[in-house]
């Protein structure tokens, strides 16, 4: 069985998504208070932290992955795009520092397209220039939920980490049918281009 714990959790997408493959979450991490209430409402036996940058190694139960949106207001080219150095920006690379606090096996990270081309795109490699310097192979992607059964166009790019190895994360993203000539899988790619730019 496999233990995970999010951060940015939101009401908990990856935990109701992930309870069907009877993985264990470990602790959930939110500071809004609407969706902390949700949290405590679904899953009253999970530790629900606040302010996920104080989590140490050790608080709660080794995990194997790592999972969190975090803010994505300063990479959307909807915003006004401070990108890591906006302070909710930041919250990616305090991410990668609690990645190496807990070392689990696999990282997710998920954000809007405009990551890939805040500040020219030296955002997007400062991510993940740190999930290597921490020991991470890791594959990025850009999915769009119209594909995955959501009747709306929401592009998002994951990032996929694995301790010490990038092929493991290029195999989660990348699953042999989606690299068969699929065409709608091709939209995806050249939507996410022009929501980039």
């Amino acid at each position: 069985m496999l233990t995970f714990g999010t951060v940015c959790s939101g009401i908990g997408a990856p935990e109701t998504a992930w309870k069907p493959l009877d993985w264990r979450c470990a602790f959930m991490s939110e500071i809004d208070a609407f969706p902390r209430a949700v949290l405590s409402h679904h899953y009253p036996e999970v530790p629900l932290h606040g302010d996920f940058t104080t989590i140490q190694a050790g608080q709660y139960a080794a995990i194997d992955l790592l999972c969190g949106g975090t803010p994505c207001q300063s990479f959307s080219v909807a915003g006004l795009r401070g990108g890591l150095a906006d302070e909710r920006g930041n919250l990616a690379l305090e991410f990668l520092r609690l990645a190496d606090r807990l070392r689990p096996r696999w990282v997710v990270w998920e954000n809007v397209p405009g990551v890939l081309s805040s500040n020219a795109g030296r955002d997007f490699g400062a991510f993940l220039g740190g999930l290597a310097e921490f020991g991470y192979g890791w594959a990025y992607r850009c999915l769009d939920a119209q594909h995955f059964g959501l009747a709306q166009r929401r592009a998002r790019v994951f990032v996929v980490g694995y301790l010490g190895d990038w092929r493991p994360a290029a195999a989660v993203l990348f699953e042999p049918a989606s690299l068969r000539g699929r065409s709608e899988e091709r939209r995806v790619g050249k939507e996410c281009l022009r929501l980039c730019r």
